[in-house]
């Protein structure tokens, strides 16, 4: 069985039936991955990541779906729908950062600045999350402009059942890739529609 029947199947059998699912005032949207990293920021040298997704990343799924500058996503509740699990992977990452001085210099017409990624290599080990599956609860408010509630929940309800997004929503790292889908929808598929990039990490439930 591969990770999206069994998360059907897990979906029918479970959440599917809680009332709570599905706010009359919000939105809800299903994210299923295959890894996802949300990491802990005291941990320096080595990623490791939380035991759930966090309310920001969940946030940068939403706006990777549907955004507008007068709109702000609060995250309600995050549902955890499948068992915790983690693995251990191996990631080629760089040792350093750009010089913010550089890409100042830049912006001014200067050299554009570059790295050399084979000089600059480290390989790190990651503590990550296997086999993931969410259901993001939300609703926005609204920080001026026209004040149509219904229409930005539309136009997210439209968005998500079509599998639109405008960049490819992440699980914490741009490398783990987020499928989506509303309740009783597909899972879109691994595309993005250029656009407005997203932003991407404790759950929470006021």
């Amino acid at each position: 069985m591969d990770l999206y029947t069994a998360f059907d199947r897990l979906w029918q059998t479970g959440l599917h039936d809680n009332k709570e699912v599905g706010m009359s005032f919000g939105v809800s949207l299903k994210v299923i991955g295959e890894r996802a990293c949300f990491t802990r920021p005291e941990m320096k040298s080595e990623r490791v990541s939380y035991d759930v997704m966090t309310p920001s990343a969940a946030r940068g799924i939403l706006e990777a779906v549907y955004w507008k500058p007068e709109i702000t996503w609060v995250i309600d509740r995050i549902h955890v729908l499948s068992p915790i699990r983690f693995t251990t992977i191996r990631r080629n990452e760089l040792g350093g950062k750009i010089p913010y001085g550089n890409i100042r210099s830049a912006m001014k017409g200067g050299i554009p600045p570059s790295v050399f990624i084979e000089d600059d290599r480290q390989q790190r080990a990651a503590l990550v999350l296997r086999d993931v599956a969410y259901v993001i609860e939300a609703h926005f408010d609204i920080k001026g402009g026209e004040q149509n509630t219904a229409k930005h929940k539309e136009m997210f309800a439209r968005r998500a059942r079509n599998g639109q997004c405008f960049n490819q929503p992440y699980l914490g790292c741009r490398e783990f890739p987020g499928l989506f889908r509303t309740p009783g929808g597909r899972v879109a598929p691994k595309r993005a529609a250029p656009g407005r990039p997203g932003q991407g990490p404790r759950v929470h439930a006021p």
